[in-house]
């Protein structure tokens, strides 16, 4: 089974919404998709607003308002094959945390920079030497998207890598927030899809 950890800061916004989206996205290849944040909210529900994005993304709107905040911690980022941070400020606290994480670390913006020029055909070769297990195949495939870093021009701006946070701020934020994240997250169901196929 693969994991994917996703994370922001209050756990209530956007890392929620990401993970409830992948996980109705993914739930036929049998991975866990679970979300965490960088500060201290302790099992809060997702914002109103964050939860009417689940539905009109299409997903599981019982998921979304079960959700309840987790603080991150080190024990989270042991596992999870791939981890997507909203922000660099997120995926620096994971770095912080975990250090040997770096490399299966993204934004979920930056994930998608990276992933989209990489053939399917590319995954799958790249992913048929890890054998059958399917947490071993997603974790080839996010070392070749690891990969792109050092070969993909990085944004004119770095900001563009961020997910921008909607908390407290109106509408139309939040629905900046969710299209900014859903490139990212097609491109992980892509290169997941692929990878365990």
């Amino acid at each position: 089974m693969f994991e994917i950890l996703v994370v922001c800061t209050g756990n209530i916004c956007r890392s929620p919404l990401a993970e409830v989206v992948l996980r109705g996205t993914l739930e036929q290849l049998g991975g866990r998709v679970h979300s965490a944040g960088t500060q201290g909210l302790d099992a809060a529900p997702m914002t109103p607003e964050a939860q009417r994005l689940v539905v009109a993304m299409g997903a599981d709107a019982g998921a979304a308002s079960a959700h309840r905040s987790r603080y991150l911690t080190a024990a989270h980022l042991d596992s999870p094959d791939l981890i997507l941070a909203m922000s660099r400020e997120h995926r620096g606290r994971v770095a912080q945390l975990a250090p040997a994480r770096l490399r299966s670390s993204f934004t979920v913006r930056e994930f998608a920079r990276l992933a989209t020029g990489i053939p399917d055909a590319d995954i799958v070769s790249a992913v048929a030497s890890a054998g059958p297990d399917a947490a071993a195949r997603v974790r080839a495939a996010v070392a070749i998207v690891a990969a792109r870093r050092g070969l993909s021009a990085p944004p004119d701006d770095p900001a563009d890598d961020d997910v921008v946070d909607p908390y407290r701020r109106p509408w139309a934020t939040y629905q900046l927030s969710a299209a900014q994240m859903s490139p990212g997250l097609d491109q992980v169901a892509r290169v997941v899809s692929l990878a365990t196929r």
